[in-house]
């Protein structure tokens, strides 16, 4: 490393600031210097000639150990929390980074990792100074995550952007940033000061070996089209290779993880394999199902080294890799992909056989993890297969392989790893027949979260009536209906609901990155008051009221829009919706509504962070507090909307904005507030999603109906949506035709008008069309809207004609209306087509008893007392099968 401590320390000579101490400066200096090389030194290489690209890649992996080991020192050095020095020492440090005049925001972003060690080891530090560094260090970590969307937004191509808070962004163009920095390096110093690496070059057979399908050394070539292995370098790592061992579980995805000795552990005097702390996370591996195989003891330059080295290198490895306890395996990758003939033959001497790579991530040189997801995807389309080389060693991985394998799936692509000599494809996992369109969705989501909150008996604000059963039937609708488990809903009702019980689970429970990941998604509800506050500059401030609030002081006893705000960007699930049954304004939101989407929507989306609201309604608006069903109008609503009518184009899934686009326009016809919808800041056009269910239910006379009150409420529902709802202007010329889309026109904050757009559904096969219909005649059912649920069980029907379940429910619509022997006739439909239905036969002995025809009608009873014998209605069945006579008849309610 002596070449690489060299270069990294050509960094321009700074005294240490007041408070650092000098070795603490020189090792975030050197690590900075080494962040800047590393961007001259990448920057347009993807223009540089194959020679060239070979040689900036072999040098950029060696700087990019060479900052490892930096940020290792420099985290070690943090770590001494027993020493009351180290504190001051480390907010000083802070304090440079945040605001050290001369740095480039980019400059920054060397020190992301770091961060992420301070937060996680002092946010459980047992004194409050090491708690308020742990706080910063996350708040900063926060404005990290911006300035990378920023260059995201600017770029594309090369790194990424960042906010605001202890670091002051100067929003500076990446081409500026490039520029400074080729100012104090150029990338030929940067190879001259490497130039005793040996670049990546092929040994003899090899290139051919590339072109001619993995004969010597393996590259992927010989991998059947669509199929990719992938690959993680350099660990294990005590916390990131869980985290991706848990991303791979989600996706049943195998992986190939090739792991240095020096992090398994060490051998002792008699050269037994002694595993050390991260040997368990290895065996976490093995026990996921995944391969562990050998990528030297100490990541050394192989080609450079002697045999004898590079013999030991390998053997020591393999010790402790068998001490893990792993199937014997005979994988092995050169650090770096540096070997000649002489250390090939060296390691193929020891039955070990070389893998390198064909697509490679750069995550070890681009700090913007959605860059580095775009780099990925980009090479693997443009080779069909291939052997993608990661790092398991760092969080910008474990931010981006989501979204590589969101597409990867979405694109048909086949997972494969390599056992007993040879790749072997993964099955997929198969859907269920019924999935449908919905089955897409499956992997969209790792776990659900919600608060629920409802507050009726406030102890100074005034009471309300139907906040507390709003919330519980919100809580009730997502775990029922939308598999939210329930130990990960949280309910705070009435005086459980104070400020700091509120801010305890927002800030603790939500925000808990060991609770809740990357690819969840969090619901927050909120029933209850809602104010708003103007401020001397006459800016509005909206607040929600917890339970113990004064009437008098919302600062300080109320929780406001900037507080959620910040909740929801320091959240790290994907998808984050808050539903807010309050009145207020003041909420800073940005956007409303998702760009038009793909067909591939679900993939698209699970690609993009997503942070949404829903107001019940703006400053001076009363809540409606006297709906439908013991519910507040908007709560009422939203539940409708969550059966499935918010579902506007047809697709299987509701997203935020077309909860939104149904609500709004709903709302605002049957009482006086105009619920807003928009994006928070931190959201990048992802959606929240709900999956809908495929509804089981067969219509018989105990299937609940709404009251004739709630009918009407929810028909003036539909028909102020059926106003609201129209095509999208038709796309531009040479655009792919397809179903347009669909926009929906609302109030936005600002009393002005939003115009929110939904995808066109892509077409649904027959069958699962079919269940869509049967599932909107079921709602229209429950209304009272016979007509409209008759036709749609009968499109249901001409979709699938031998559709039991659907058959059966528009018999039942006749029956309902008093046409016993039209429902006879599709009851016994219904069975001819599954004879398993027992609904089916009580339905038909009911059809033909109102029709009079009581023989039939015992025939169909006593076959369903033998199906269902446990059913309610079965001893007074049983009662006039036994003695069929008129005092023992079954009386009949419509």
């Amino acid at each position: 490393m002596a070449a690489a401590s060299s270069a990294a320390a050509a960094a321009p000579v700074v005294a240490a600031p007041v408070g650092i101490p000098a070795a603490l400066q020189e090792r975030a200096d050197a690590l900075l210097a080494a962040h800047r090389q590393m961007i001259v030194l990448m920057t347009g290489e993807r223009a540089l000639g194959a020679a060239e690209k070979r040689a900036v890649g072999a040098v950029g992996q060696l700087l990019f150990h060479d900052m490892q080991e930096r940020q290792r020192a420099l985290i070690a050095q943090a770590g001494d929390m027993a020493d009351p020095a180290t504190v001051p020492a480390l907010n000083a440090l802070l304090d440079r980074i945040e605001s050290e005049p001369s740095w480039f925001d980019a400059d920054r972003l060397a020190f992301k990792e770091f961060l992420g060690e301070l937060s996680t080891r002092y946010g459980q530090a047992q004194s409050l100074p090491g708690l308020k560094l742990g706080r910063r260090a996350s708040e900063d970590l926060a404005v990290l995550a911006e300035i990378e969307q920023a260059y995201d937004r600017e770029l594309k191509d090369v790194f990424g952007r960042f906010a605001q808070r202890g670091i002051e962004p100067q929003r500076e163009k990446w081409a500026d940033y490039v520029a400074k920095l080729q100012g104090l390096y150029s990338r030929d110093k940067i190879l001259k000061d490497f130039g005793s690496i040996v670049p990546y070059t092929q040994p003899a057979g090899g290139a051919k070996d590339k072109e001619g399908g993995d004969v010597r050394e393996i590259f992927g070539t010989s991998l059947p089209p669509k199929t990719v292995v992938l690959t993680f370098d350099d660990g294990p790592h005590a916390k990131h290779t869980d985290e991706i061992l848990e991303i791979l579980k989600r996706y049943d995805a195998p992986a190939i993880f090739f792991e240095l000795g020096q992090n398994l552990g060490k051998l002792d005097a008699q050269g037994k394999a002694q595993l050390g702390a991260n040997g368990a996370v290895a065996k976490r591996v093995l026990a996921a199902g995944h391969v562990l195989a050998n990528h030297s003891f100490s990541h050394s330059m192989m080609a450079k080294m002697s045999d004898d080295a590079v013999r030991n290198e390998a053997t020591e490895t393999e010790a402790l890799l068998d001490a893990t306890g792993r199937p014997q395996s005979t994988l092995f990758r050169f650090p770096y992909g540096a070997r000649n003939e002489d250390k090939l033959s060296t390691v193929e001497a020891l039955k070990l056989r070389s893998m390198l790579w064909t697509v490679d991530s750069m995550d070890w040189a681009d700090p913007v993890p959605k860059s580095i997801a775009d780099r990925v995807l980009a090479e693997v389309d443009k080779a069909k297969r291939g052997v993608i080389l990661f790092h398991d060693i760092q969080g910008r991985t474990v931010q981006a392989l989501p979204t590589v394998l969101d597409q990867l799936v979405a694109d048909g692509y086949r997972f494969a790893t390599w056992r007993d000599g040879k790749f072997v494809v993964n099955a997929p996992k198969k859907a269920a027949p019924d999935d449908g369109v919905a089955a897409a969705g499956d992997t969209l989501y790792r776990e659900s979260h919600a608060l629920v909150i409802g507050i009726d008996k406030y102890a100074k604000w005034p009471g309300l009536h139907h906040a507390v059963p709003d919330a519980k039937a919100i809580e009730q609708l997502l775990v029922t209906r939308f598999g939210f488990k329930p130990e990960n809903v949280t309910a705070l009702y009435d005086g459980e609901a104070t400020r700091a019980n509120i801010l305890r689970v927002l800030n603790d429970k939500l925000t808990d990155s060991k609770r809740v990941k990357r690819d969840d998604r969090v619901l927050v509800f909120f029933a209850g008051h809602g104010s708003t506050r103007k401020l001397a500059s006459g800016r509005d401030v909206g607040y929600i009221i917890p339970v113990d609030a004064a009437l008098d002081d919302l600062a300080s006893d109320a929780i406001s829009m900037p507080q959620l705000q910040e909740v929801a960007e320091a959240l790290s699930a994907k998808h984050v919706l808050f539903l807010v049954d309050a009145c207020y304004s003041g909420l800073g939101l940005t956007r409303g509504g998702a760009p038009r989407g793909s067909k591939n929507f679900l993939s698209d989306n699970a690609r993009r962070i997503g942070r949404q609201m829903i107001t019940a309604g703006g400053a001076d608006q009363q809540v409606a507090d006297d709906g439908p069903g013991g519910h507040s109008v908007f709560t009422w609503t939203v539940l409708q909307a969550l059966s499935g009518k918010a579902d506007l184009n047809g697709d299987g899934v509701i997203t935020g904005t077309e909860l939104a686009a149904y609500v709004a326009p709903a709302v605002s016809a049957i009482a006086r507030q105009t619920p807003a919808f928009g994006s928070l800041p931190g959201s990048e056009g992802g959606e929240f999603v709900f999956e809908l269910p495929v509804d089981r239910e067969g219509l018989s006379g105990d299937s609940v109906q709404l009251d004739a009150a709630a009918s009407q409420v929810n028909k003036r529902i539909d028909e102020a949506n059926e106003q609201a709802v129209h095509a999208a202007a038709p796309p531009k010329a040479g655009a792919a035709a397809g179903a347009p889309a669909i926009e929906v026109v609302v109030k936005n904050l600002e009393g002005g008008d939003a115009k929110l757009t939904m995808p066109a559904a892509a077409p649904l096969p027959p069958r699962v069309a079919a269940q869509r219909a049967n599932d909107r005649g079921l709602q229209l059912y429950r209304e009272r809207r016979y007509d409209e649920a008759e036709a749609a069980f009968t499109e249901s029907l001409k979709l699938q004609p031998r559709f039991a379940l659907a058959a059966n429910n528009l018999g039942f619509v006749y029956f309902k209306r008093g046409k016993p022997v039209e429902a006879a006739r599709w009851f016994e439909q219904a069975i001819e087509m599954d004879g398993s239905r027992a609904l089916a036969y009580l339905n038909l002995g009911d059809a033909y008893l109102q029709a009079g025809n009581d023989t039939k009608a015992l025939a169909a009873y006593t076959t369903f007392v033998g199906l269902s014998p446990k059913h309610a209605r079965v001893a007074s069945l049983q009662a006039w099968i036994a003695t069929p006579d008129a005092a023992h008849r079954p009386q009949l309610t419509q």
